[in-house]
């Protein structure tokens, strides 16, 4: 096969959760180049697909919106139950939606732990038992997680953040463990500091902003293009032989 080949989506359905913007965006529409329809799930998702599904079609891959609250469990099984039934076959997921509360661990309110960990935690795994059970029986599929630098480090004031991408870490190896050998891939991305919503706080602290930006090699925050090739990669048949990884796109981040 042509190297070129190994990277062609054509004829692939991906479901991309929190892709309204940001990182999950990014990572759609680099699917969607790469030849992938899209399948996209948020909670605020417009029934047309807003920008995101806009600027899919305008690639010419379709665009499929389901809107989903993922700190509700009835809410992530309906969309399961519904989504499995529009889609009997899903080649790719990724599983991207997630949030981020901030305040010191001796007062981070109970309410905040438990929206944290059920969006970031609670559903991802089950969308992956239900698409990934689905991929078992294809023989073949195809799964993305969004960790963080925060599955390696503790952060500041952000508890239920890192234990969720921490854990996030270990259901990755965990899912590869029993699955590999079954023809699917789990695999995950590790961004580092990126210009997103969820950084917003940090990029208006001047102070903090230039500590970060102090020790970024790349000497930048990133920005969701910087997920396109990545997702490509682990979303494509290059990565036939990648189980269990958490690749970071961080800058150089984790090597200083």
């Amino acid at each position: 096969m042509a190297v070129a080949a190994w990277f062609d989506l054509s004829g692939k359905t991906a479901l991309v959760t929190g892709c309204n913007r940001g990182i999950g965006q990014g990572m759609a529409l680099a699917l969607a180049e790469a030849g992938a329809d899209i399948i996209g799930v948020s909670a605020s998702m417009a029934a047309d697909g807003g920008d995101t599904g806009a600027q899919v079609r305008a690639l010419g891959r379709q665009f499929h919106a389901y809107q989903a609250d993922f700190s509700q469990r009835p809410a992530v099984d309906a969309f399961l139950t519904k989504v499995q039934q529009d889609f009997p076959r899903i080649d790719i997921l990724i599983n991207n939606a997630g949030t981020i509360r901030r305040a010191p661990a001796a007062e981070h309110p109970d309410a905040d732990w438990d929206n944290v960990l059920a969006i970031n935690l609670d559903a991802p795994f089950r969308i992956a038992r239900a698409i990934g059970s689905q991929m078992l029986q294809q023989g073949s599929g195809k799964i993305i997680f969004t960790a963080s630098l925060l599955t390696f480090q503790g952060g500041i004031n952000v508890p239920g953040y890192a234990a969720s991408k921490g854990a996030i870490g270990s259901l990755v190896k965990a899912l590869a463990n029993e699955w590999a050998g079954r023809g699917v891939n789990v695999n995950a991305l590790a961004p580092g500091y990126i210009a997103t919503d969820n950084t917003e706080a940090l990029r208006q602290d001047a102070e903090r902003s230039q500590s970060i930006l102090a020790r970024i090699p790349a000497g930048r925050w990133g920005t969701p293009d910087d997920f396109k090739g990545p997702t490509v990669f682990l979303a494509s048949a290059a990565a036939d032989y990648v189980h269990g990884t958490i690749l970071t796109v961080d800058g150089g981040w984790m090597g200083r």
